[in-house]
């Protein structure tokens, strides 16, 4: 399995990009996200692979972070969610909004994308919430597209708090969520940590 991509940007595409790996061309479909930051032709370039294999076809996906994978993975374990609409999600929403999407409940949100509907959007939404907690809140701040590592740094401190105090990391996920939904960026983690504490507690 290829899991990683170190090389040239050769040429790319509206949903793609070929990687020159010691001259080997890589053709690797991607988010819009991480396609709009690889850079020029000819420059270095790295990226997380998924490698997806059917009957008839075997084909690579890229990711601008490992945290971007990660929900790429758990968007295709969702019925009905292919690796198109997949990528189309990412590529609309950076990987911080997905998580505060569906840790909030947030249809409305994950709908925005391409291909996803109402009612694909709330079992996204639903099938995914306990599953979020395993990627920490706020790891978009690496990622393509992401938030600043500021506001990320402070969403997965907030959230190792009220794991360490004892919350599931799906209701730790989802209270530091709300909390930052209801302070804005600005918060202190003193008071992302208070709020949160107080949404997990109701």
């Amino acid at each position: 399995m290829i899991a990683k991509l170190r090389g040239k940007l050769d040429s790319f595409g509206a949903d793609f990009a070929v990687i020159d790996v010691n001259g080997v061309g890589y053709l690797v479909s991607a988010s819009a996200r991480t396609l709009s930051a690889l850079g020029a032709i000819g420059e270095d370039v790295a990226l997380h692979t998924e490698m997806l294999v059917s009957e008839d076809s075997m084909r690579l996906v890229g990711f601008g972070s490992a945290e971007e994978r990660d929900w790429f993975r758990l968007l295709v374990s969702v019925q009905g969610v292919g690796s198109r609409v997949a990528l189309g999600i990412l590529s609309t929403l950076s990987v911080d909004e997905l998580h505060r999407a569906v840790a909030s409940g947030d249809k409305a949100m994950v709908g925005r994308a391409p291909g996803v509907g109402p009612k694909l959007a709330q079992r996204i939404v639903n099938e995914l919430k306990d599953k979020a907690g395993g990627i920490a809140l706020g790891a978009g701040g690496t990622a393509v597209g992401g938030a600043g590592a500021p506001a990320g740094t402070l969403a997965q401190d907030a959230l190792a708090a009220l794991t360490g105090l004892g919350f599931r990391p799906s209701e730790a996920a989802t209270a530091v969520a709300a909390a930052e939904a209801e302070l804005g960026p600005g918060a202190t983690l003193d008071a992302l940590v208070r709020a949160a504490l107080r949404k997990a507690a109701r």
